[in-house]
């Protein structure tokens, strides 16, 4: 299928459905250090564009697409900002406009799992509703999915003319029956036991062990604190050889293969990771469209 990814930051979702077999023609995305990235891994085109302009719209329906896929910034959602609408939450609105114009056969839409506490879902489904999609709606844990992360993530899936939860029986019974740890994914790969991600606040543990899934990678990556002091849950003491992840070590438990390369400075690299959709957690759900359509 002919697919053009919007929002797509780096690529995680594009790489995951052109893995999956999917020919992913075109993708879009406002942020430059994004858009960069994304060039520096993929041949097909990608555009530094405001999804809002009208002529943006066009040009993606020229490509013809069969499907489009998409996560509109999430920040406005998420449990890490400001739980209220904001303009992030009107491109969510916007993605399902453009889906709602264009009239692929299908569409995927990414989201924090928050977003279904928030109004501008039922507003979304609406308009993809009267544009006759059938839907399927899921939280996923990537843990489950392929992916040594706990981030759970939902995913919104549409096809023309289908009844509701039509993917639900496919994307329900692949899920791992235990969640991924790091050394199920990477084995010994980063040379250590434990590993230290910067808590959200220091109510949390930051020292980890790569027999468990990590925790969800966010777009900050800080050394251990010198006044770090040890959490209860912590894995290790910071004596133990504990250590941050680097920006690439990083982009593993996101699932970016090793050749993938990521340019520009580290602050923007690691918020690129951060903000990613995890390559095999986009595999996992292209393959249940694949199988779905016999393709």
């Amino acid at each position: 299928m002919r697919c053009v990814d919007l929002f797509a930051g780096c690529g995680g979702l594009s790489l995951g459905f052109q893995n999956a077999g999917f020919d992913i023609v075109a993708a879009y995305d406002r942020w430059p250090a994004a858009v960069n990235i994304y060039r520096e891994n993929f041949d097909h085109p990608v555009y530094e564009a405001d999804l809002y302009q009208d002529d943006v719209v066009e040009q993606i329906g020229s490509y013809k697409p069969d499907i489009i896929i998409g996560g509109p910034p999430c920040q406005d959602f998420s449990i890490a900002g400001a739980r209220n609408r904001g303009e992030r939450a009107n491109l969510t609105v916007r993605f399902a406009k453009i889906i709602a114009l264009i009239k692929p056969k299908w569409f995927v839409m990414e989201n924090v799992y928050n977003i279904e506490r928030m109004d501008v879902l039922p507003e979304a489904v609406e308009i993809f509703e009267k544009a006759g999609y059938g839907l399927t709606r899921r939280v996923l844990n990537a843990s489950l999915c392929g992916v040594p992360q706990i981030r759970r993530r939902f995913i919104l899936v549409g096809h023309l003319g289908d009844k509701d939860d039509f993917l639900g029986e496919l994307l329900d019974s692949r899920l791992a029956d235990k969640q991924m740890t790091v050394r199920d994914y990477l084995g010994d790969k980063l040379g250590t036991q434990y590993y230290y991600l910067h808590p959200r606040n220091f109510q949390r543990r930051g020292i980890f062990t790569i027999d468990e899934p990590a925790v969800t990678v966010r777009g900050t990556n800080r050394p251990i604190p010198p006044s770090y002091k040890r959490h209860h849950a912590d894995k290790a003491d910071t004596s133990e050889g504990v250590r941050a992840l680097t920006y690439k070590e990083r982009s593993y438990l996101q699932t970016f293969p090793e050749e993938f390369e990521f340019v520009g400075s580290k602050t923007d690299i690691e918020q690129a990771i951060g903000n990613a959709v995890p390559v095999k957690l986009a595999e996992y759900v292209a393959k249940c469209i694949t199988d779905y359509t016999g393709s």
